[in-house]
């Protein structure tokens, strides 16, 4: 909502400046976009009258003037402007005047004649205009008065950005009567007669949808002239808000659009068959609207329509078949309340808008439509002349306005305050609010104006945005802490978060929406969970897997030339189950890309692998040691892929991107990622203490040659099953094919310490121990030692 500070100081004028006044309708819920000057700064512009033009001696396209600019003597200046003529009231610019830009005029001589001054066109005084030439005056403009002051334009627009609830501050009316209450300034309401009808003329009018069409004024006026100008006040303040002016008729309806807040409309009265019928559109009807777009009307949208055809979209848009035209002298004047869930959704459904659809599917006050129409007639009889018709009124279903209850200790819990009834019921007073005492409080009775007061927390709002937010006490809040518990065997979340920033990975956040292409490429998730009204048409799904997330990531820092990227995700997943109820566990997910460590003169780079994600993975699950085996997983290489087990269940993934999505999302190499449950992660055991034995470890090294399909984890597995107390660390070391070792098998050597915190280790109990590893791996997997 785009307005004039000196339009609406017409209507209330606190005693604050265009700042203070800036910062109060902000604080008060009414958020204030931008303000602007009218026009920018420059002086020594007044009022001029040309007396006499001559043609320029020396020049075919100059005119040497004589204007009178109030001193008693006529000024000489001489004017290249085309439309130049005697009579004309135009700006002048005299000596010692600065214009827009800096642009200083003082008296000089232009081809060789005199000039003490120059007349200005709009244009370069910064003020909207389109005549192409001098700024031309009305007629009764008074000579030698400054410009600025005729035209106002030290003059400060305000632009708000309105919240949906408050329709009613979407006009010059209701923007004033809100200062008015916020300030306690006097507001000057402009009566507003009747007009008397003159002819007896009127249109028969039906509604056959009354639920969405409460109430609906019409009014014949006849013999009107279209080719009246727009008078010059009421051009500047359409101008100011924002809108242009366009012809009489539409700039009436217009205008009382911002100034009452209620959308009008005027057909051409010889271009209607019958009467009037608000009815909801047949199936298939089209119309060509205003902004000449034809559109197929749905079966739930509401049209105004004679006998014949649809003539306009109820409150949203015009016909242009039964606009007024620049022949038009008989109109059809309507004013009309529509209900705002017959409005709603419908502009965005033609794929265009309005101000009066803005305005009533947000709701317009449903009192208002007589005084509107009223108004609307005096101005285009007194402006464009004809006779008015008695105004025609048809019902359908109103809004009710039920009491709502607010309770005065209520108030003062919620706010923090201790307000008396009286001072309540004050501020319900200014606000225009009908408020009864009862023995807890208030009945208060919304005015129709006020859509958005429904319950007791709406009412409390009023009076909190009418005390002021910023005079509500700061006091610090006053309770019992206690500590909660945090079980050792549960992990903080930030201490999750710190393991992977100290391993170089910095945290993002990433969107739970996301494409549905990815959650087939990446989790192999045919049935997402899929959004009913997604916020844009590529994230259209809720996320089953964050990998997506962390590659599209590494995709937008590789476009931004990043040579290294190390990024993990800590978030909540959606997954549909076979009830059609969702599931929603978080996870925490890493990707690596790029060099192994930062650049540096000290160390090759080489390039992270799967055993980079191994080893981050490993930290994360410490002192856990989880089990690791060949895994398939739609986001990741086939060949280096492997799940991640604990106590034999699976609870994540790690492994390198598959190459058919590295070319498909445009990377230049593969990155490693992990996928982990992160209740899994956040489980700890705890570390027990442990003595550290003064007595030498033995080392005991096995080559055993087993099946190629037999893998480590398997192995250390069965290690771990039978592996006596004294046995502190098994570990691999080498991998051998090759002479010596028969087709389809390999050696792995494993390094197995020992050692007894107590006493030193004798050879038969290493040796024993020895025996009990081999005889499990090789019941288990065939193992055999190597000789």
């Amino acid at each position: 909502m785009k307005f004039s500070e000196n339009w609406l100081r017409r209507w209330t004028s606190p005693a604050i400046d265009s700042d203070a006044l800036s910062h109060l309708l902000t604080m008060a819920g009414l958020e204030v976009e931008e303000t602007e000057a009218a026009a920018p700064a420059f002086t020594g512009v007044v009022v001029a009258e040309v007396k006499e033009v001559v043609k320029h001696e020396n020049a075919d396209r100059l005119r040497v003037t004589k204007v009178d600019v109030g001193t008693g003597e006529l000024v000489q200046i001489v004017c290249g402007a085309p439309n130049v003529a005697v009579g004309l009231k135009v700006p002048c610019a005299l000596p010692g005047a600065v214009l827009p830009g800096d642009f200083k005029i003082k008296p000089t001589k232009m081809r060789g004649v005199e000039s003490g001054g120059m007349l200005c066109s709009g244009k370069e005084l910064g003020v909207p205009d389109e005549v192409d030439g001098l700024l031309v005056l009305p007629a009764d403009a008074p000579v030698g008065v400054s410009i600025r002051d005729y035209l106002e334009l030290d003059d400060t627009l305000f632009t708000l950005k309105i919240t949906p609830n408050r329709a009613d501050c979407l006009s010059i009316k209701g923007i004033a009567r809100e200062v008015a209450a916020l300030t306690g300034a006097p507001l000057a309401v402009e009566a507003i007669e009747p007009v008397a009808p003159s002819i007896d003329d009127t249109l028969p009018v039906r509604i056959d949808a009354p639920a969405a069409c409460g109430r609906y004024l019409g009014r014949v006026i006849r013999g009107v002239n279209p080719a009246a100008p727009t008078p010059a006040w009421m051009r500047q303040r359409l101008e100011r808000s924002g809108l242009r002016s366009i012809s009489v008729l539409v700039d009436v309806t217009n205008y009382i659009l911002l100034e009452q807040g209620q959308p009008m409309h005027a057909f051409d009265l010889a271009k209607i068959e019958g009467g009037i019928v608000v009815r909801m559109a047949r199936d298939g009807e089209t119309l060509v609207c205003l902004n000449e777009k034809e559109v197929t009307l749905a079966a739930d949208t509401l049209v105004i329509a004679d006998e014949g055809k649809a003539l306009a979209i109820g409150g949203v848009m015009g016909g242009l078949e039964s606009s007024v035209t620049d022949a038009t002298v008989d109109i059809f004047l309507e004013s009309a309340f529509f209900a705002p869930d017959a409005i709603a959704g419908r502009a965005r459904a033609l794929g265009f808008g309005s101000d009066s659809s803005f305005r009533f599917e947000r709701g317009v006050d449903f009192d208002l439509a007589r005084d509107a129409i009223e108004r609307a007639t005096r101005l285009i009889v007194d402006i464009a002349g004809g006779q008015a018709g008695p105004v025609t009124e048809t019902l359908g279903q109103l809004p009710a306005r039920n009491t709502v209850k607010v309770r005065t200790a209520r108030v003062n819990k919620v706010l923090g305050l201790s307000l008396s009834g009286d001072e309540i019921a004050a501020i319900f007073a200014r606000l225009g609010l009908t408020a009864s005492a009862n023995a807890e409080g208030f009945d208060v009775a919304a005015p129709s104006f006020r859509f958005d007061i429904e319950i007791e927390e709406d009412l409390i709002e009023e009076i909190a945005r009418v005390f002021g937010y910023d005079a509500i006490p700061a006091d610090a809040p006053r309770a019992r802490l206690a500590m909660l518990p945090l079980p050792e065997h549960r992990l903080p979340r930030e201490v999750v978060r710190r393991k992977l920033v100290a391993r170089d990975f910095q945290e993002v956040v990433t969107y739970a929406f996301v494409e549905e292409k990815w959650e087939a490429d990446f989790a192999g998730n045919a049935n997402p969970v899929k959004l009913i009204n997604p916020i844009a048409s590529q994230m259209s799904v809720m996320r089953s897997s964050l990998v997506g997330g962390l590659v599209d990531v590494l995709s937008g820092n590789l476009a931004r030339k990043q040579p290294r990227v190390r990024v993990f995700e800590l978030a909540r997943v959606f997954l549909k189950q076979e009830d059609g109820s969702v599931d929603q566990p978080e996870r925490i997910a890493g990707l690596a890309w790029g060099p192994r460590q930062p650049e540096q003169w000290a160390a090759k780079a080489e390039r992270v692998d799967f055993f980079d994600a191994k080893g981050d993975v490993e930290a994360l699950l410490y002192p856990r040691v989880a089990e690791y085996a060949r895994a398939g997983h739609p986001a990741f290489h086939p060949g280096r892929c492997a799940s991640v087990a604990l106590d034999g269940k699976v609870v994540g993934y790690v492994g390198e991107l598959h190459p058919r999505w590295v070319q498909a999302y445009d990377l230049p190499s593969a990155p490693v990622l992990f996928e982990l449950d992160l209740d899994v992660v956040l489980a700890s055991e705890l570390i027990r203490a442990k003595p550290v034995s003064k007595f030498q470890a033995v080392r005991r090294d096995l080559a055993l040659v087993v099946d190629e399909e037999v893998g480590v984890a398997a192995m250390q597995a069965s290690f771990r099953r039978v592996a006596p107390a004294i046995v502190t660390d098994i570990a691999l070391f080498d991998v051998y094919r090759g002479k010596g070792v028969p087709e389809g098998k390999k050696s792995l050597a494993f390094g197995v310490k020992l050692q007894d915190a107590s006493k030193t280790l004798t050879d038969e109990e290493i040796d024993a121990a020895i025996a009990a590893l081999l005889a499990a791996v090789e019941a288990d997997h065939g193992a055999a030692l190597r000789l």
